[in-house]
């Protein structure tokens, strides 16, 4: 279908670009040194886990990520590298669709009584999902170049 100045394909890779892009954004702006040798990016999150309202997530951050606060810091940070990079070229795009709609419910979940976080979270989600169902790497993707996934 043909839209205004581009294909239905190509508007859904314009917004899995610019998903891929605020996923490197995450990436480049995180304070790096701070998370992986000063754990700030845990902390807070501990911090945050240990007053929520649902005694679910305290208990899953006391179990997941207490026990390897170093390991998760890389996850995360590198988790939003890898998403960035898939989104934008279009390298394993599926993959990275739903990885990038799980980090932002955990990120939603997280935050859930931070209301200022949640619309750029449920955005990306939103995004992601339209992304998803709209098999947003048929065009300008590697993906789509090697004939992975369509």
């Amino acid at each position: 279908m043909q839209t205004i100045w581009l294909s239905g394909a190509e508007w859904l890779a314009v917004l899995r670009i610019g998903l891929g892009l605020w996923w490197l954004e995450s990436w480049r702006h995180k304070d790096k040194k701070g998370w992986f040798e000063r754990g700030t990016g845990i902390a807070w999150a501990a911090d945050i886990a240990g007053k929520h309202r649902w005694p679910v997530v305290k208990r899953g951050f006391e179990s997941v990520v207490q026990p390897r606060p170093r390991m998760v810091a890389y996850v995360v940070v590198y988790a939003e590298l890898a998403l960035g990079l898939g989104l934008v070229l279009g390298f394993l795009t599926p993959i990275a669709l739903v990885g990038g709609l799980l980090l932002n419910l955990l990120y939603l979940v997280l935050m859930i009584h931070d209301w200022a976080e949640q619309g750029q979270n449920a955005m990306m989600m939103l995004v992601a999902f339209v992304c998803f169902v709209g098999v947003g790497w048929q065009v300008w993707s590697l993906d789509a170049l090697w004939g992975v996934f369509l």
